[in-house]
């Protein structure tokens, strides 16, 4: 129950309950489908009310009841239905019962208001002599809002609504309950099956019920009047007076009292003040598809007409009355004109649409084809393009009849399209050649456009030599062109290229890009450097400075109407708050994005990754590889090379956690080849550390050197602080993996330093991830030179990958129950952690130092939420730490709830880790991680895996 219906049913309630309390008499009034009659249904179920008599009226059908008198002296509840059916003697009989309502006695009166004989009389003229004693309340039941709405859909059909879908589904009923039901029942019908989407609300049609009101009210009219209904169904929306006469046809004298006549039989209504159309939006078209053909062109012309008087023109509205009229002329006209209007103030994808569909409409002509095709590829190369887009453009393009300067303009947008928003860079990079050349001539500033597109080194291909080349053409035809907008999209170009290389100089070009221009053209060239500026920042580990230029492009996006570079700086966004430890709602934020650009997911790309990082640290590894690979949306192979190296890294990091060292290797040569033939090195950042490692483990030192080497040439003296703490990290892994082979204590304690100083450079940055995984790292090396281990392959690296034995200090071998034990006061394992880069300390000190550092990395990782991480870091210190003081031998009691060990390995194992993957992490063996997934699932009554992540969810 509502809480307005609720409000409703407690009068009667409280009548009904207490046989002192004076009666009640609740008007019910409401249109058609609005929920009357399941309100009186309520009212007879009423609990606490068992020894109330109910008897039950529906009007115009049986005549009542027959006999009214025999309930005058016993409570009674009185359930009226469809009181507007009435006869004048059966209103009669009616109004003698409420007259004689009794103390304890209530009675609930529904009925239609635009069908009663005598308007706002429900029991007809006179007015009804209330008795004093009795209470006489009204109530109007409400239409659904949109949170109702989704709850019905929900329940009705098993495919999710879109947030737009619900909306369509809300706009279209009314809110009408009755309407939206039969719609989602025919929705439930639909062949192929409903996905949710708002384009298949659109295209149900009309329920019957629906239809057949409607339609049985307009045949109600006299023919003389009926043109008036045709004319508000023709125009879809409630109008005025003067412009639904106008587009009826009908004349001021006749149009009136049409219009009078249609409102008295409740064909049409008055939704707003002054505005008349239908009470439910969706009737329009049942009532439009009656219309005769030659009449229906008729009105959609003097809609058209009647429309083009209106200020500001609805464009758009304008063009689709002079189709549906036949008048190919004024319809291209109006849509030329919808579609500037549109995209001048920032409605692209409306623009987009519209062209579209016009675009591909059999038999345009030639000239109307060239002038509709540019106005299309702008806004969809500034919006966001469809794949109906590109096939429309493409189809276009081909057109031998095109003037050169137009088809040269078609292939610099359906190239900017190909590449930023559909990831298909030959294709793309080849048709920007050609624009270029093409355009060269005739449009010399849009052949600079092409030039800079040509120049951004983010695509893979071509090498940074050839995007500098590209680049000074640009510069050229820009000046040659006196195009101001595009010489602000050149000045973009060269302040992404240089960000991009770690150039000082960038952050100046940023400057002065014009930010405040009030040029649409220039705002949006603006935007779009701002923006790719921030974008590269944030790849080279400027995270403070980046937010500023983030922000600046972001608001101009928005206020230039470029939603396709707002898409752009929330993925850079997402890509900053994963490298920063903004991760609190990161994964939700990930997936509503992607949710968002279902579409066109290249557009998503930033999201794809960062929540298939955030899977890896938390050890949901089939997720993650899911995540990383674009959940097969299109190949990672066409991701920009930044991008892709981010996710080539993650994905050798899980190949050598689960230890498939040769596919590691093999992918790691294939991602550094694209690096290292794109030429940007700070963008090797993200693979460089794991790519060694793999190279190392699989036992090709040379080709892991060279990976070092030609980082180090390639970064040279640039200023990029990611890249400077990878390349330290890079020598870290080097000099930890090499150990074992030459002097395995000095070399580790050489390594050991090594990740102490990438940590201090991440800190500085901050990155608190990549900090934790490198002091973990140094901490590692110091505990094996301790040791005298080695850290390779069968010893565990920073991946976690390679099992170590079962036992643990104090307890039994394999129990593996030992919590971790907490710090002593008087131990010299609760001696602070160094700081990161700080000298090592003394020998004496180093294990405790080493020590207390990997308490600190689990302590981060757990904060994080790096489950498998901290898993990883708390085995390791359960191989060192000594025994708890005190504590009596053999294991603790953990006879009904999940030892600390279980709940570890429970975790992992919900997480999507097989046995293997837990044991390489907990240096653990497969037989011991299988016991503790059985224990654990004893405990909890769990039935499987998936039935224990529920369990999981409510356990302490």
């Amino acid at each position: 129950m509502n809480e307005t219906r609720g409000s409703a049913l407690r009068p009667l309630a409280r009548v009904l309950t207490d046989g002192r309390t004076g009666p009640v008499l609740l008007f019910v009034e409401g249109a058609a489908g609005t929920g009357k009659s399941h309100l009186l249904q309520e009212l007879a179920d009423l609990p606490g009310t068992a020894e109330t008599v109910r008897v039950r009226w529906r009007c115009g059908t049986d005549g009542g009841p027959p006999d009214e008198d025999a309930h005058r002296r016993v409570p009674t509840l009185w359930l009226v239905d469809d009181v507007h059916r009435a006869d004048e003697a059966e209103l009669r009989r009616l109004r003698r019962v409420l007259e004689a309502l009794e103390p304890g006695s209530a009675a609930a009166v529904a009925y239609r208001p635009e069908e009663l004989p005598a308007p706002g009389l429900p029991l007809g003229a006179p007015p009804l002599t209330y008795p004093s004693r009795l209470t006489v309340l009204r109530h109007r039941p409400a239409p659904w809002g949109e949170e109702r709405v989704r709850r019905a859909a929900a329940e009705a059909l098993e495919a999710d609504c879109t947030d737009e879908a619900v909306r369509r589904l809300r706009e279209l009923t009314g809110g009408v309950p009755r309407v939206v039901v039969d719609l989602l029942a025919v929705l439930g019908e639909r062949h192929p099956p409903f996905t949710g989407t708002a384009a298949e609300v659109e295209a149900a049609g009309v329920p019957a019920r629906l239809a057949e009101l409607v339609l049985s009210r307009t045949h109600a009219l006299p023919p003389a009047h009926r043109p008036v209904v045709w004319a508000a169904a023709v125009l879809g929306e409630p109008a005025g007076r003067d412009e639904l006469i106008a587009v009826s046809g009908l004349g001021a004298a006749a149009g009136g009292d049409a219009l009078l006549r249609a409102l008295e039989t409740a064909a049409l209504a008055e939704p707003a003040e002054g505005r008349y159309g239908f009470a439910v939006p969706l009737a329009a078209p049942a009532v439009r598809a009656c219309v005769p053909g030659p009449v229906r062109q008729d009105l959609h012309g003097r809609a058209a007409r009647a429309l083009g008087r209106r200020q500001p023109v609805p464009w758009a509205d304008v063009a689709e009355h002079h189709r549906a009229a036949g008048g190919t002329r004024r319809w291209l006209g109006a849509v030329e004109r919808a579609a500037e209007s549109a995209a001048a103030s920032g409605r692209h994808e409306q623009a987009v649409a519209l062209l579209e569909r016009t675009l591909a409409t059999p038999g345009l002509p030639p000239r109307s084809r060239a002038r509709l095709a540019p106005l299309l590829a702008r806004s969809a190369v500034t919006g966001l393009r469809s794949d109906r887009t590109v096939e429309v453009l493409a189809q276009i393009v081909r057109d031998a009849s095109l003037p050169p300067a137009v088809r040269g303009e078609l292939r610099l947008d359906l190239g900017l399209m190909l590449c930023n928003q559909m990831g298909r860079f030959p294709e793309g990079w080849r048709m920007l050649e050609i624009a270029a050349a093409e355009l060269r001539e005739v449009r010399p500033g849009l052949a600079a456009r092409a030039m800079t597109a040509l120049s951004s080194p983010y695509w893979p291909g071509s090498s940074l030599d050839v995007h500098r080349r590209w680049l000074a053409e640009a510069t050229a035809a820009a000046d040659v062109s006196g195009d101001e907008p595009m010489r602000t999209a050149v000045l973009a170009g060269r302040a992404g290229l240089a960000m991009s290389c770690a150039d000082p100089g960038a952050w100046e070009l940023a400057k002065e890009l014009p930010a405040e221009d009030t040029d649409p053209a220039c705002a949006r060239q603006a935007a779009r450097g701002l923006c790719n500026t921030a974008d590269f920042a944030v790849w080279l580990g400027f995270y403070e400075r980046a937010e500023d230029l983030l922000a600046a492009g972001s608001d101009l996006s928005a206020r230039s109407g470029a939603p396709y570079m707002e898409y752009n700086a929330l993925g850079t966004r997402l890509l900053q708050e994963w490298w920063t430890g903004r991760w609190p709602g990161l994964a939700e934020r990930c997936e509503d994005f992607v949710a968002a650009t279902a579409d066109m997911p290249f557009i998503a790309s930033d999201a794809y990754v960062v929540r298939g990082l955030l899977a890896v640290a938390q050890g949901d590894w089939g997720e993650a590889v899911s995540w990383l690979s674009q959940r097969g949306t299109f190949g990672t192979e066409k991701l920009p090379v930044p991008l892709g190296a981010t996710a080539a890294g993650g994905m050798i990091r899980l190949a050598l956690a689960r230890q498939e060292v040769e596919a590691a290797a093999e992918q790691a040569r294939a991602a550094w080849a694209v690096v290292a033939g794109k030429g940007v090195w700070p963008w090797a950042a993200e693979l460089a550390p794991w790519a060694v490692e793999a190279l190392s483990r699989a036992g090709d030192g040379a080709a892991a050197h060279a990976v070092v080497r030609d980082f180090s040439r390639g970064l040279g003296r640039s200023d990029a602080p990611a890249a400077r703490a990878a390349l330290i990290w890079s020598r870290a892994v080097l000099a930890e993996t090499e150990a074992p082979d030459r002097e395995p204590r000095d070399g580790l304690l050489r390594a050991a330093e090594l990740y102490r100083e990438a940590a201090a450079a991440y800190a500085e940055l901050p990155r608190p991830y990549t900090r934790a995984l490198t002091a973990e790292g140094a901490a590692r090396c110091v505990l094996a030179a301790d040791s005298g281990a080695g850290t390779g392959p069968d010893a565990g690296s920073v991946t976690g990958a390679g099992a170590e034995p079962d036992t643990e200090p104090g307890t039994g071998a394999g129990s593996g129950e030992s919590p971790v034990p907490a710090a002593d006061p008087g131990d010299t394992a609760a001696s602070p952690a160094p700081t990161p880069g700080s000298a090592p300390a003394p020998d004496h000190l180093a294990t405790p130092a080493a020590i207390a550092e990997l308490e600190d990395c689990a302590r981060s990782f757990t904060e994080l939420g790096a489950v498998w991480d901290a898993a990883r870091a708390r085995a390791l210190l359960r191989t060192r730490l000594p025994a708890r003081k005190g504590r009596p031998p053999g294991r603790p009691s953990h006879a009904d709830e999940l030892s600390p060990r279980e709940a570890e390995v429970a975790q992992l194992a919900v997480s999507g880790l097989t046995n293997r993957e837990i044991a390489a992490t907990l240096h653990l063996s497969p037989r011991t991680v299988e016991q503790h997934i059985a224990r654990a699932m004893r405990k909890t009554g769990a039935l499987s895996r998936r039935d224990l992540a529920h369990r999981l969810g409510g356990t302490p």
